[in-house]
């Protein structure tokens, strides 16, 4: 089909917020006879079938007073036998009950849909013409307004009407917030960048999230054009705050959000008292990093989406674990915040990896691959096997980075900006990524990538850290580090999710799902056996030199009592700045701001 003038439309109706239910319409207008369409199994930048078709229901077709035949071909297509000539209206319902960023919600506060789990793809469509999608304000919600990123054609004061896209990816790449929400803007070099949140508490500081805001996309804009143009013209963050949650999804024009309202910043409170706060500002950075790395520089796989299956690269190392590498950093260079607070973000990560024991069987290549499987499907077994293509993903680029810059020969700046350069902001694959880095760096690669890429040996953290002024120190683990375990403690009982290979714990027999209940001394001056209502207890009932115990446990309704040796304190990481001259050539020399906002 050559692209048409005529558009396809979608009518968005939140039709029912009580059962959560959106009422769709679409009209596509010059049909196939035997019109095949398609609701997405899963969405771009999160690697996991969802089967979003399975929260589809009642789906009707119309041409004029008449009905056509719905064939539902798979789980996720049907086929609609009709007339060419005429307009063809399907109509159905999508259940909204998904509170992510990475499907659809609605109720009677709030409204949330990525396109990818509303809007039904028509085949031969798709790429031919422009996708017109029509929100329609529901009855009763006068306070209701409508955010996205989508070009609006004709919208009412609140946001509600029509809006377009150029072809289906375009639309699946835009969600839209509805609701009583706060929005800001401010520009960053030249950008307008609107900022909404939703479920904020009344002491929410905005004005304090859009300067923050502003230094991060001012600085990621800096980052990749010294001298140039950004390759958007216009950015929305939708920040939904909740009781407890923590995500981000990309998109080309706008990124949707997810934090714990007491993460958000308060009136009144000092720039970097709230932890959870920096963490937000680390995902904003995450997330607006992606506007270049994998929406645009991205996979040669992803040239093209296949909406109906995964589509499978081994490049998530780059594209996610590089981008977990900037956006912390680029906080650092932004000065939002200090060296010790960097330093300490970093140290958590390595240590992240160096408990993983996963690290040493699988590789970071095979780790991306297999997203679709394993990363997206954790269970109890899943530290031992795998690897996380953020974390350890994150630690190659450092010491690629920290390489490049101890030979004096660039940095992991200079070759990603290379990298768009040449694929003007398109499709790359691994051997792009090593000739980048052999002309940045003046030599092969090709060993460190093999090893730290494709195969599964340590990194030269230590070695390279200390060459760019920063000392590797060891500190005492926690009991959980020390032990070897994964636990979760909630109303005083102490939950095993996950037991580490070859850690303490398994050799005493302990597993995942146990319930910890109680810890026994051994020995005269052992002290009895005690109720343990978190782990960080053992300190409390075990003496300093006791080197064995007696675990109680709950299994699947049993007690058992196992006994358990305890092991010295295992040594974790912390990072000291020995020279910071040498270190701000690497971080960047921008004063962190440390006063008070309000």
């Amino acid at each position: 089909m050559k692209h048409s003038n005529e558009a396809l439309h979608y009518r968005v109706e939140a039709a029912d917020r009580d059962d959560h239910l959106f009422q769709v319409t679409l009209t596509v207008p010059r049909p196939a006879a035997e019109q095949r369409v398609m609701l997405p199994v899963w969405i771009p930048g999160s690697y996991l079938v969802r089967e979003f078709a399975r929260h589809l229901q009642g789906l009707q077709a119309r041409q004029g007073a008449r009905a056509c035949r719905v064939i539902h071909e798979d789980k996720c297509s049907w086929t609609i036998e009709c007339d060419p000539s005429r307009p063809l209206l399907l109509h159905y319902q999508v259940w909204a009950r998904d509170a992510s960023v990475r499907a659809a919600w609605l109720d009677a506060e709030r409204g949330f849909f990525n396109a990818t789990s509303l809007c039904l793809r028509v085949e031969g469509a798709a790429d031919a013409c422009r996708h017109e999608l029509q929100i329609v304000a529901p009855d009763g919600a006068r306070r209701w307004r409508v955010a996205t990123a989508l070009r609006p054609v004709r919208v009412d004061a609140r946001g509600f009407g029509r809006y377009t896209a150029a072809d289906y990816d375009e639309l699946a790449d835009s969600p839209v917030e509805m609701g009583d929400f706060w929005s800001g803007e401010f520009d960053a070099c030249g950008v307008k960048h609107r900022f909404v949140v939703s479920g904020a508490s009344a002491n929410f500081d905005g004005e304090r999230l859009l300067a923050d805001a502003q230094r991060i996309c001012s600085t990621a804009i800096r980052f990749w054009h010294p001298r140039g143009r950004p390759p958007h013209d216009r950015y929305v963050f939708l920040l939904r705050a909740s009781a407890d949650g923590y995500g981000g999804l990309e998109h080309r024009h706008s990124t949707a959000l997810m934090c714990a309202r007491r993460d958000l910043p308060r009136l009144g409170e000092a720039a970097l008292a709230n932890e959870g706060y920096v963490g937000l500002l680390g995902l904003i950075s995450h997330e607006y990093f992606h506007t270049w790395n994998v929406k645009r520089l991205r996979p040669r796989a992803f040239e093209r989406y296949d909406y109906a299956r995964e589509n499978y690269t081994d490049l998530l190392w780059f594209f996610e674990g590089f981008t977990s590498y900037y956006d912390d950093l680029l906080l650092r260079r932004a000065g939002l915040i200090d060296d010790e607070t960097y330093l300490k973000l970093l140290a958590k990560t390595i240590n992240q990896v160096q408990q993983t024991p996963g690290r040493r069987v699988q590789s970071l290549a095979e780790a991306s691959f297999d997203a679709w499987i394993k990363y997206y499907r954790p269970d109890e077994n899943t530290p031992n096997a795998t690897v996380s293509y953020y974390t350890k993903g994150a630690l190659v680029g450092l010491c690629l980075d920290l390489s490049l810059r101890a030979e004096g020969a660039g940095s992991l700046d200079a070759v990603l900006r290379m990298l768009w350069r040449r694929s003007r902001g398109g499709p790359i694959d691994e051997a792009d990524v090593r000739a980048a880095l052999a002309e940045v760096g003046a030599r092969d690669h090709a060993a460190e990538l093999d090893a730290w890429v494709h195969g599964t040996d340590e990194l030269p953290l230590s070695a390279l850290l200390e060459r760019h002024g920063v000392e590797t120190l060891a500190e005492p683990g926690s009991w959980a580090q020390r032990l070897g375990v994964r636990a979760s403690e909630s109303g005083g009982t102490v939950k095993l999710s996950a037991v580490l290979r070859g850690s303490v714990a398994e050799r005493a027999g302990l597993a995942a799902g146990d319930e910890w209940l109680g810890i026994e001394g051994v020995g005269e001056t052992a002290g009895g056996a005690w109720r343990l209502n978190k782990l960080d207890e053992l300190t409390l009932h075990l003496r300093p030199d006791a080197a064995s115990a007696v675990a109680w446990v709950s299994r699947d309704g049993r007690l058992l009592r196992l006994p358990i040796d305890i092991p010295p304190n295992t040594q974790t990481v912390r990072l000291r700045l020995a020279d910071a001259d040498a270190a701000h050539r690497w971080l960047g020399a921008v004063p962190a701001r440390t006063t008070a906002t309000g």
